[in-house]
């Protein structure tokens, strides 16, 4: 695996790869890789022959009352992690390489999707995430980009950003992945300890409750939502910013749930801020 720093050295090594005939798939992180971010790995893998991993902690889609400073950062393990997944291009930038202009004079920014739940919590948060990918896709030009469904808004708003945009990139949602009980992998379950850590299941059995609700033949968007919405009731130590039954393009409120309606939560557990999403027709 060869680790990468500066654009030019990036484009390089993908204009050599590319001219070998492979094509190129993307995994943009922000680092402290765990098992989700690896299986993104396979996943651009199974649909590329060249490997780019991306680690950049973006500062531009942190608020000023957020982690930015104490965002896990661990550069040397996850070069390790990414090498023995079969990485072939560690791309690992400063700041001053993505952004040679300190606040950007220039972003992406969409509709009204960015304003409703992660954007309505986190002002601002969307257009550092859309500003930062557009970079990365315009610096490493890859075939095919792979994320993570747990971001669930944000994969909605990129997959739209490169249809408006016309970037020639295949965008994948991966599953999100979970460990044994049931908690989806985040690099901020680092944060919890163990008492937070059992209050965290909260999210996935509001989650759990909505779609089991649904698979008993509950259709009411509303009723969904309160079913959610009880079951995070019951921990009094968990902060609930939402919990809503969504359409999985322009995740606007349903009044009918379908198969491919999302149940999406977003609360706090002490000093950490997590999220969670389930599709309704995937069952529990």
């Amino acid at each position: 695996m060869h680790h990468i720093e500066t654009i030019d050295g990036i484009r390089d090594a993908v204009a050599t790869a590319r001219a070998s005939g492979q094509r190129i798939g993307l995994v943009p992180t922000m680092g402290f890789l765990h098992e989700g971010h690896l299986r993104l790995v396979d996943e651009a893998r199974r649909r590329a022959g060249c490997v780019v991993m991306s680690v950049f902690v973006n500062p531009t889609q942190f608020g000023p009352n957020e982690d930015f400073s104490r965002y896990p950062r661990d550069l040397a393990g996850d070069s390790a992690k990414a090498s023995g997944r079969g990485v072939d291009l560690l791309f690992a930038p400063d700041v001053t390489a993505i952004y040679p202009t300190a606040p950007p004079s220039i972003r992406v920014e969409a509709d009204d999707l960015p304003t409703r739940w992660e954007g309505a919590v986190r002002p601002g948060h969307f257009t550092g995430v859309l500003t930062v990918v557009a970079k990365l896709f315009n610096i490493v030009a890859p075939d095919v980009a792979v994320f993570g469904r747990k971001d669930f808004q944000q994969a909605a708003l990129i997959r739209r950003m490169v249809r408006e945009l016309n970037f020639p990139i295949d965008v994948v949602v991966a599953p999100t992945v979970r460990e044994h009980d049931g908690l989806a992998l985040s690099s901020r379950n680092s944060y919890l300890d163990e008492s937070a850590r059992r209050s965290a299941l909260a999210l996935v059995e509001s989650l759990r409750a909505a779609t089991r609700a649904f698979a008993a033949g509950e259709r009411s968007g509303a009723a969904l939502t309160t079913i959610g919405t009880e079951s995070l009731a019951r921990h009094t130590e968990v902060r609930v910013d939402y919990f809503a039954v969504v359409d999985a393009q322009g995740m606007r409120l349903v009044d009918e749930a379908t198969e491919q309606s999302v149940a999406i939560v977003a609360a706090r557990v002490g000093a950490t801020r997590l999220i969670d999403n389930m599709i309704l027709g995937e069952g529990t």
